[in-house]
């Protein structure tokens, strides 16, 4: 029998809508091999392992294995201008709804690094 204040924790877990990982890669709802052909440019940031911009200086996250939802939400933002970030806008200025929702699916399959 499953003690009470966990039963408690499912629910609140459940009402908020967190997801565990598996659940969210289920999230995604875009067609993943022509995510990773749109995805083909992002690669030279986000697929070098260790790599830091030159000017100025900073981390480029990996970001395979990010949840789909995080990934949808993130692009739109860069896309709008919500989310400040020079090469992101001008990269995600071109992706249309089914193209972020495509890379969304590819890199929710993917192996975090």
């Amino acid at each position: 029998m499953m003690h009470s204040w966990r039963m408690g924790l499912m629910a609140i877990v459940c009402c908020l809508g967190v997801a565990t990982p598996a659940l969210a890669q289920g999230d995604a709802q875009g067609d993943a091999a022509a995510g990773k052909e749109r995805f083909y440019t992002c690669m030279g940031c986000h697929g070098i392992p260790e790599y830091n911009n030159a000017y100025p200086t900073y981390h480029v996250p990996k970001i395979g294995g990010q949840h789909a939802a995080y990934i949808v939400s993130a692009l739109k933002e860069y896309r709008s201008g919500a989310r400040e970030h020079a090469t992101m806008h001008a990269q995600a200025s071109s992706l249309s709804d089914e193209d972020i929702q495509n890379i969304a699916a590819f890199l929710s399959q993917q192996k975090p690094e």
